[in-house]
């Protein structure tokens, strides 16, 4: 039941995944535009994108939010494991434990403070002005949401390392 459960969340983040792949190739398409906008002379035409520096930062945050997960599961964020390589494998998987129950911590406590700060300025009906104005909480919302997702990513990454043997995970990449 729970491998079930974690495969049907493994193709969710996946497609997560995907669509920030599209962002960043949405993201890329306007600046292309709005750089040749701003080089070629079209008469009566604009010169450039007014907005595309202020979408392309929010797409780079978005981008960002929504491959997190992906990578968690896939051992494919930033690690430095040379202690781990360099202790006994017991050792190495009891601080591969400590690792993911700070990692999960963080994530929770992260999710928590999302939720405030997003309702604070859903309340306080903040606005973020730049070329464009849109509510500032649009911008918050996500981060919450993907710490959820991480922390449960957290969750069912502590279950393979409890499964798995006793040692170092081998789905990280390594340096050694």
């Amino acid at each position: 039941m729970i491998d079930k459960l974690s495969e049907i969340y493994g193709r969710f983040i996946a497609s997560l995944a995907l669509f920030g792949c599209l962002l960043l190739l949405a993201m890329m398409l306007i600046i292309v535009a709005d750089v040749a906008l701003r080089n070629l002379s079209v008469t009566g035409g604009p010169q450039g994108i007014s907005w595309s520096n202020e979408i392309s930062e929010s797409t780079l945050y978005l981008v960002t939010l929504c491959v997190a997960p992906w990578l968690l599961r896939q051992g494919q964020h930033i690690r430095v494991d040379i202690v781990l390589q360099a202790v006994p494998k017991k050792l190495a998987w009891i601080l591969e434990w400590v690792g993911d129950l700070l990692g999960l911590a963080c994530c929770m406590v992260m999710c928590l403070y999302g939720v405030k700060a997003t309702w604070a300025s859903y309340i306080d009906h903040s606005l973020s002005i730049k070329t464009l104005v849109t509510p500032e909480w649009w911008s918050l919302a996500p981060l919450p949401l993907v710490f959820s997702l991480l922390s449960i990513e957290m969750l069912f990454r502590m279950r393979r390392l409890w499964l798995a043997e006793r040692g170092p995970r081998s789905d990280a990449v390594s340096a050694a």
